[in-house]
């Protein structure tokens, strides 16, 4: 152990020479000077950005002269949701809803006088010629696959023929409510359906909203249950309108509805978007109720509970005023509301004011057709003659 205790003092004295310290020293020296040059410009550098942050500060925070506020800053002026515009659209739809269906009415009167005479002109042909031979023998060269199709074309024609005129009417509706429900579910599409298939009167489409988000159902639960109750109406408020006029008062009904819904949401404050056919169908369940106010109703899943539909209206309409005084968000009950009082107010006196007066729309249309004739029918409503075109003056 002895050597190995000179071996250490050797070496230390060794290494620890004058040389060696100055050279360690210098390099300590200098180690630390670079050190504190490295802190001194950090700290050389951090009063100015203090004092560049505290001028800032300061000009951001400057006020004029001799004005006292304290607190925090004022919020941001958000800008209301203006419906003059909406409202102006509200009442050209309408108004262009009941024209359309006025001059649709006319034209599918010409179409069927036609249709009736040339069904008649082909019945004697066939009485006249009496050869079902050559039918016999259509319908043996044909082979198996096209005599199942034409069955198959017979079977959904009778199907058809056998439904009432407001359910084939109603059909259309529900097949377009049902191609934007399969839309929602596309990703892609979804931007543009909330823009334009969701009323919000903070939006920046408010007028094409008024229309299509009456088409419009997120759920298929929603669809189902307003088109069952649309579906068991029709038959009954078609009778009483007439096709054209009751796709009139639907289209009109959603348009106000989601328009009462506007302003609704603009009184009071409470901004939301909102989807759905309850406020066109709506109508069309006042309207049934008014014109047929003995009605017995039921529910499908209670039929043993029957009711009259004076009732179920009243009902219906004081479960949406207590949803729209209490502010219950689960429905939109302002279109709810907007939708019965329109279908109210057009059974009541709707029908006179407007459709009973289509006869000046009739006859400018009339005159448009046809420009060298023109008159109106001896009745009150559109008038075609004996060839199905527009009576011409003698």
């Amino acid at each position: 152990m002895a050597w190995r205790g000179c071996i250490v003092k050797w070496t230390r004295t060794n290494l620890i020479s004058p040389k060696n310290m100055a050279l360690r020293a210098s390099r300590l020296d200098l180690y630390c000077q670079v050190r504190r040059g490295f802190r001194r410009d950090a700290k050389a550098k951090r009063p100015e950005s203090k004092k560049g942050n505290v001028s800032q500060e300061t000009r951001t925070n400057a006020r004029p002269p001799g004005s006292s506020q304290t607190g925090p800053p004022p919020r941001p002026h958000v800008p209301q949701p203006k419906l003059l515009k909406p409202l102006i659209f509200t009442v050209g739809f309408t108004g262009c809803s009941f024209g359309a269906a006025a001059i649709l009415q006319y034209e599918n009167i010409k179409s069927r006088v036609r249709t009736l005479r040339d069904q008649a002109e082909s019945e004697k042909l066939l009485q006249s010629s009496g050869d079902m031979a050559y039918w016999h023998d259509w319908w043996n060269r044909l082979t198996g696959f096209q005599r199942q199709l034409i069955l198959l074309m017979s079977l959904a024609d009778n199907f058809w023929g056998g439904l009432t005129e407001g359910q084939r009417t109603v059909t259309g509706i529900i097949l377009a409510n049902a191609v934007v429900l399969c839309c929602w579910k596309i990703p892609s599409l979804q931007r543009g359906l909330f823009k334009y298939f969701t009323s919000n009167p903070a939006s920046t489409s408010q007028y094409l909203p008024l229309v299509l988000s009456s088409f419009s159902h997120y759920s298929i639960i929603h669809m189902v249950a307003n088109m069952y109750v649309l579906w068991t109406f029709s038959s009954e408020v078609v009778s009483f309108l007439g096709r054209e006029q009751f796709l009139a008062v639907y289209m009109s009904a959603g348009v106000i509805s989601t328009m009462v819904s506007y302003i609704i949401k603009r009184t009071s404050g409470r901004i939301f978007p909102s989807l759905g056919a309850s406020g066109a169908v709506m109508a069309v369940v006042a309207g049934v109720c008014v014109k047929v106010p003995e009605a017995k109703l039921g529910v499908i899943f209670l039929p043993m509970f029957t009711f009259t539909a004076a009732t179920a209206l009243k009902a219906l309409v004081a479960v949406d005023m207590a949803g729209l005084l209490l502010g219950w968000k689960m429905i939109d009950h302002a279109s709810h509301i907007g939708g019965a009082l329109f279908g109210i107010w057009y059974m009541a006196f709707g029908h006179k004011l407007i459709w009973d007066k289509r006869e000046c729309v009739v006859k400018m249309w009339r005159s448009i057709c046809a420009p060298g004739g023109g008159g109106s029918s001896s009745g009150g409503g559109p008038g075609v003659d004996d060839d199905g075109g527009p009576h011409r003056p003698n």
